[in-house]
């Protein structure tokens, strides 16, 4: 697998990775995944996906969530950050200065009681991929949270490792940067990828497939 590569070089997504996947692949999919320990929950749209989410974390948890489209474009991020019925981590992050409490900040990010988000790709055979400019999402999902909820739309089904690498280069880098530029003038990378193979402890994770296109 070819890891490099130059956002600035790449300016069209490739909209092969925008098709939904079918009911099958999605049958599929979440039956590899139950078998890797990731409990897989199907929603025929984005408003039952977010009813799901919310009956998922109980009022007052501490929640972590990673940089998310699908999120956003749901409300949950506003509800989780706002609403007051949560104990929303990034917030606190974002109130504390980097320079002289960065310790304090990766610790507060890394153990959350719960951590949400999205993922890449997920292969029919139940791999889930995550890439990151940062990574500082990528410890809670792998093994500080108590919890993890993934809300992933049926066009980021993929039939294997190798097709997923190609949905993150070709696709999600280019929209990425173009996400980037527009809030923070910023450029992205693909700087560290996450592949969940199995989750030892059960039911720790959750995964939400959407059958819609939510977030890339």
């Amino acid at each position: 697998m070819v890891l490099d590569i130059d956002v600035e070089k790449t300016v069209i997504p490739n909209q092969e990775f925008t098709k939904l996947a079918d009911d099958e692949q999605i049958r599929k999919t979440a039956q590899a995944l139950e078998a890797r320990n990731i409990r897989t929950l199907i929603a025929q749209t984005g408003e039952e996906a977010r009813r799901m989410f919310f009956e998922l974390v109980p009022a007052g948890a501490e929640v972590f969530l990673g940089a998310s489209v699908t999120l956003e474009t749901l409300g949950i991020k506003d509800e989780i950050d706002t609403s007051g019925r949560f104990d929303s981590v990034r917030p606190k992050m974002f109130a504390m200065d980097r320079a002289t409490q960065g310790r304090e900040i990766r610790k507060l990010g890394a153990s959350p009681e719960y951590a949400a988000g999205s993922v890449h790709a997920v292969t029919e055979n139940g791999q889930v991929m995550i890439a990151s400019n940062t990574g500082s999402q990528l410890g809670p999902y792998a093994y500080g949270a108590g919890q993890v909820i993934w809300v992933v739309g049926a066009q980021k089904l993929v039939k294997d490792l190798e097709e997923g690498m190609r949905r993150i280069e070709e696709y999600c880098v280019p929209r990425e940067e173009v996400h980037m530029q527009q809030l923070y003038k910023l450029h992205t990378g693909l700087n560290k990828i996450l592949i969940v193979n199995k989750e030892l402890r059960p039911e720790r994770i959750t995964m939400i497939i959407v059958k819609e296109e939510l977030g890339y």
